[in-house]
């Protein structure tokens, strides 16, 4: 009888993907989080575009979320500062802890939020709608840009006949600094609704109307992420390609703020 009895759910799995599945429920269950924060972001974004300095405008723009690792930061930071793309801005958004010293180049703009939002994807959306470039590109505090990162990128979405979006290949990297493996996974829609292969650390993408984060609050345990959301909504009316390339160093974080390693394993 209990094998009769989870013959469906397996069978909606089968059909429709276990990650399609989980997102439909986080939007019923957690649409009142995402209105809250909806709110907060908008008036964010009013409150820090009324300041007397505006973010420098370039071909690509980098958003880099943070929250209370200011070491960290600054090597990811260095990192995107060091890319061999000089047409190149630069976005810190601290999620309301403060903001460590960072360099004094041109191409660096930070801001904090006034609050913590605990929610990635508010945070990226803040940093997304404060610029106005055409290409964006994300990266956590707790990683590393290889230099040529946006060069390989931008070489297929700048070519004739480009995609919208492009990722590149994640070397997994442990925290003694050993690697762990390379994530590199061809983009398919359909194996996407089962697979949770698409990180927005290597994602870089046309500016549009649909490149914005979920605001849905997203503890820990909320699977999945809103990485997953964003590259998989976003190739619905995009084209999106893998650049079998690792030039993203990926840091598996058991301390992620954002991120419980122990929970990002598929359900059984």
């Amino acid at each position: 009888m209990r094998r009769i009895a989870r013959l469906p759910w397996e069978l909606l799995k089968w059909a429709f993907g276990w990650l399609v599945l989980f997102e439909t429920r986080n939007k019923v269950l957690l649409a009142p989080s995402a209105v809250r924060l909806r709110r907060f972001e908008n008036a964010e974004t009013v409150r820090l575009t009324a300041g007397p300095v505006r973010p420098p405008e370039a071909l690509v723009a980098t958003v880099i979320a943070t929250h209370r690792r200011p070491e960290a930061l600054l090597a990811a930071v260095a990192s995107a500062l060091g890319q061999t793309v000089r047409d190149h801005v630069v976005i810190v958004v601290d999620d309301g802890a403060g903001l460590p010293e960072l360099p004094a180049d041109p191409r660096l703009f930070a801001v904090s939020l006034a609050r913590n939002t605990a929610t990635a994807g508010v945070v990226r959306n803040v940093g997304i709608r404060l610029t106005r470039s055409r290409y964006v590109a994300f990266l956590d505090d707790d990683n590393r840009w290889e230099p040529d990162h946006l060069e390989q990128a931008l070489a297929v979405l700048e070519a004739p006949g480009g995609p919208d979006g492009v990722y590149t290949a994640l070397r997994r990297v442990l925290p003694d600094g050993t690697d762990m493996d390379i994530l590199s996974v061809p983009f398919d829609r359909r194996r996407s609704a089962r697979e949770s292969f698409l990180d927005t650390n290597a994602f870089v993408a046309r500016r549009t109307a649909a490149l914005h984060f979920s605001r849905i609050r997203r503890t820990p345990k909320v699977l999945p992420r809103e990485d997953w959301e964003l590259v998989r909504r976003y190739s619905r009316r995009h084209e999106v390609r893998h650049v079998p390339c690792a030039t993203v160093r990926y840091l598996v974080n058991p301390a992620s703020f954002y991120t419980a390693w122990e929970g990002s394993a598929p359900p059984v």
